[in-house]
């Protein structure tokens, strides 16, 4: 009888029997269209290949990823999951781990989860344990122009167009200048809630430690505009980015009152859950938080002390699908109903879908309509299905789209890859 000698980790030497070895990692920022954006694909040896995505600091995930995390991965078994989360999250919180470390980790999760879909031939809400709804409801955000590649020296948001400059579905423009135009666009579209960033705009002018009573009504006026004429048809939301301290934030909070807004998000920095907590008991409307805060510990805390409404979860910074279901779950027990951030690509999108379809407790998804309307027939095969309000569960194994091929040329500037060279 063999003797057993018991690890808390996996090794990463697959076991005995293991069919889907990892053996080789990609990584690309498509930075002609989306310069914080990171792709990444892992491959088998078996042919699979597992799509991942992540935002921000596209350099420093993908140097993590390959000069640290891939030791770990390379030759490992690509079903082995949570076995290579454990280890890479654990081995990273020695160091802090919030941060590049996470968004790698996240990027690697959504492939392997894609891997592990692609052998069982099934969506991955069902190995996540079925789906509890048919479809999942979304919202659109109305957007900025800083996530786009320059052009002539001005930052722009892929498919939106640049300040001043109405683009395709230019959003955030209309808002500002035609918002009765806009809503009704909304509506006709099949949505039934969007997000603004109203206040941003004040935050840049101003700073975040005061805010007049001029910024915050000259914020208010297209929301007031969009209330009368179409009612309450349209819920809206309000991301303050964590732009603004206290006092600023409470002005912000009571003049939304009257816009009866669904929540309001991120107007307070992320960076002291007590003021938080402070914030939510003195706020009028509900308070969303936060795709900024990462760790389940971060979470855990913002619930005991009751900071928040909404729990606001970025499936591709805050540990990929497996960690996203956990803090879906551990919200759920706090009778506190979550909601999914992407404001990047596909993927994040995608993986929010899947952690929607397969936990009672997630209620909104956001999108954003401009980006899947332009840039994302750039980056995946299958365009997400929205209608009146709802995105169709993708139907196809794993995450359900896969990442254009065409992506990974290796001349393109930002991609690496690292090879496993069979133990050498």
């Amino acid at each position: 009888m063999p003797e057993y000698s018991p690890k808390p980790y996996l090794p990463a030497v697959p076991l005995d029997g293991c069919e889907h070895r990892i053996v080789k990692i990609e990584t690309v920022n498509p930075d002609h269209i989306y310069p914080s954006l990171l792709f990444v694909r892992i491959h088998t040896d078996t042919g699979l290949i597992g799509h991942g995505e992540t935002y921000y600091a596209p350099g420093a995930v993908a140097s993590m990823l390959h000069d640290w995390m891939g030791a770990r991965l390379l030759g490992g078994d690509a079903l082995a999951i949570e076995s290579h989360w454990r280890f890479l999250y654990e081995r990273a919180a020695n160091f802090g781990v919030r941060g590049t470390e996470l968004r790698a980790i996240s990027a690697i999760d959504l492939a392997l989860w894609d891997i592990l879909g692609q052998v069982t031939d099934q969506p991955i809400y069902r190995l996540l344990g079925g789906p509890v709804r048919d479809c999942v409801a979304v919202y659109n955000s109305l957007g900025h122009p800083n996530y786009g590649a320059r052009k002539d020296g001005v930052q722009t948001w892929p498919g939106y167009g640049r300040i001043g400059e109405p683009g395709p579905l230019q959003d955030c423009y209309n808002f500002f200048n035609h918002p009765e135009d806009l809503a009704h666009d909304l509506l006709e579209s099949g949505y039934t809630a969007f997000k603004t960033w109203a206040f941003d705009y004040a935050a840049h002018q101003h700073g975040g430690m005061r805010i007049g009573m001029e910024a915050v009504e000259e914020a208010l006026v297209p929301m007031r505009r969009i209330r009368e004429e179409v009612g309450y048809k349209l819920e809206i939301m309000v991301d303050g980015h964590g732009f603004f301290m206290l006092p600023a934030a409470i002005r912000i909070a009571e003049g939304l009152a009257e816009i009866k807004p669904l929540w309001v998000e991120d107007i307070l920095k992320m960076d002291s859950i007590e003021t938080l907590a402070n914030f939510r008991a003195k706020c009028p409307v509900p308070v969303s938080a936060s795709e900024m805060l990462l760790t389940r510990a971060d979470f855990l805390e913002a619930l005991n002390k009751r900071a928040m409404d909404y729990v606001m979860i970025d499936p591709t910074w805050a540990g990929g699908i497996s960690e996203t279901v956990r803090l879906a779950h551990l919200a759920q027990g706090f009778n506190v109903p979550v909601t999914m951030h992407d404001c990047s690509g596909p993927l994040t999108l995608m993986a929010g879908i899947h952690v929607n379809a397969a936990v009672p407790g997630c209620c909104f998804q956001e999108t954003c309509r401009a980006q899947i309307q332009t840039v994302y027939k750039d980056f995946i095969d299958n365009q997400p299905d929205i209608r009146n309000g709802y995105m169709a569960l993708p139907t196809g194994p794993g995450l359900g789209v896969k990442l254009n091929p065409d992506l990974f040329d290796s001349k393109r500037s930002g991609y690496r890859v690292s090879e496993w060279k069979n133990g050498k």
